[in-house]
């Protein structure tokens, strides 16, 4: 889809920015693709490349925006099962397994949630975000379970890129802890940038990055004789940045059990229960669940409400510890 629009600037749109107002006019892209086509050179103001999607306009100023597509590398359909807990003509709501990559990237091309929506769906998703992410409005990290919202064309996929934008999508996450959150309830408002020590991980900044937001209480603390203290937490994000919950955990002293990259490495038991220790060795990955979702219909305008059970693993080690604890 290559495309120029053209077009003079209002009245009622002095003085705003550009990449707002070309947001308001183009309904079939996101604000985040729109700000990636100026950077690239493609928006003329006055007949004069600009680059800065914060730019200033003025009255009668002409506005001229190439919109290009990306050339990607090609998705093979998999057939891979889909846990599809809701879908109409606009929208598709999955539960994702732990395990699953969301799109295609460096080392996994063939077995992602995209190669199987491909497979499914071929070519009746959004395009918004390319040939490489048809569909995606968002993603949960690869050992993260539970909901995900798909998009079936772009005007759905704009609406919802717009209410996560506006922090109006409702996503509660539950997760099991090491330890105790102090205070046990509360909000964690930083900046998350990437780590300059591994550039695979995220952290918190005092000066740099994006502004995170998660709100967080806990639901119950399993003080057990011969097992370590564990709390069940819920996470309301207001933001969705990457890794967020997990880099918002660590910069309060606690990690999620199972997580290996902001987790506690090489834990070591003085006396330890032999069930526990069994339960926890056949856990993959972060016992973290995006458990509800919540958001406004991108065209039948009414709030739509999921929630999704808790994976084996997060269940199997959740009623071992509910039984200990009566």
């Amino acid at each position: 889809m290559n495309k120029t629009i053209k077009f003079l600037v209002a009245k009622k749109e002095h003085n705003k920015r550009v990449d707002v107002i070309l947001s308001q006019k183009i309904d079939f892209i996101t604000r985040s693709y729109i700000k990636k086509l100026v950077k690239n050179s493609n928006l003329e103001i006055n007949k004069k490349i600009v680059k800065t999607p914060a730019t200033k306009v003025k009255i009668n100023d002409e506005i001229l925006i190439n919109i290009i597509e990306k050339r990607e590398s090609k998705i093979v359909p998999r057939k891979i099962d889909l846990k599809i807990v809701f879908e109409d003509n606009d929208i598709i709501v999955l539960d994702k397994p732990k395990g699953m990559v969301v799109h295609p990237g460096v080392g996994n091309f063939e077995n992602t949630l995209v190669n199987a929506l491909k497979f499914k769906y071929k070519n009746n998703l959004s395009s918004i975000n390319g040939k490489i992410r048809p569909g995606i409005v968002h993603r949960i990290d690869k050992d993260t379970s539970g909901l995900l919202v798909v998009a079936k064309n772009n005007l759905s996929h704009s609406n919802l890129s717009k209410q996560f934008s506006d922090h109006s999508i409702k996503r509660n996450y539950h997760c099991l802890i090491w330890g105790v959150i102090r205070p046990l309830s509360g909000r964690i408002e930083t900046l998350i940038c990437r780590s300059q020590k591994n550039r695979q991980l995220m952290t918190v900044s005092e000066i740099k990055g994006k502004k995170a937001i998660t709100n967080y209480k806990t639901l119950k603390v399993f003080n057990i004789k011969e097992i370590p203290k564990i709390s069940l937490i819920e996470c309301k994000l207001e933001t969705g940045r990457t890794h967020q919950i997990r880099v918002h955990l660590k910069h309060k002293g606690a990690s999620i059990l199972g997580d290996k990259q902001y987790g506690k490495k090489n834990i070591k038991f003085k006396k330890i229960d032999r069930k526990f220790i069994n339960i926890l060795s056949n856990i993959n990955g972060q016992v973290l669940h995006a458990q509800t979702l919540g958001f406004t219909h991108p065209t039948k305008k009414k709030w739509i409400n999921f929630k999704a059970p808790l994976p084996n693993d997060f269940k199997k080690m959740l009623n071992f510890l509910s039984k200990l604890t009566g």
